[in-house]
């Protein structure tokens, strides 16, 4: 894993919601555009699946994942790559399984553990 700098971790509070790239083992490309994308600390950030089963499937298949969002207006966002971890249980998913309780069912929480990230 890599730790993100200061500019990074600013950059990801401050543009929302995420674009994530995933792809499955035939190579086929899916982009999920994701509202819940958050820092879980300075080497990795979170988001939760509500209704995207064709990103879980591509994690299960293939972990590589990447992530940005950007501000149109003045062009300046963020844009990482690591390796997904997809979590079904525990106190971590119990935490978003309440928080995101009202928005639907939250199937999987998905941590990337990153290994690059840039803010532009």
């Amino acid at each position: 894993m890599a730790k993100m700098s200061e500019e990074v971790i600013k950059a990801i509070g401050d543009y929302k919601p995420a674009l994530v790239a995933t792809a499955g083992k035939n190579g086929m490309p899916n982009v999920s555009l994701k509202g819940s994308l958050r820092l879980l600390d300075d080497e990795r950030v979170v988001f939760v699946n509500l209704r995207s089963p064709r990103t879980v499937k591509n994690l299960q298949e293939n972990p590589f994942i990447s992530a940005t969002a950007f501000d149109p207006a003045t062009r300046k966002g963020w844009r990482i790559w690591g390796k997904a971890e997809i979590v079904t249980s525990g106190a971590l998913y119990d935490k978003f399984k309440n928080e995101y309780a009202e928005r639907g069912t939250v199937s999987h929480v998905i941590i990337i553990n990153v290994e690059e990230a840039l803010a532009f």
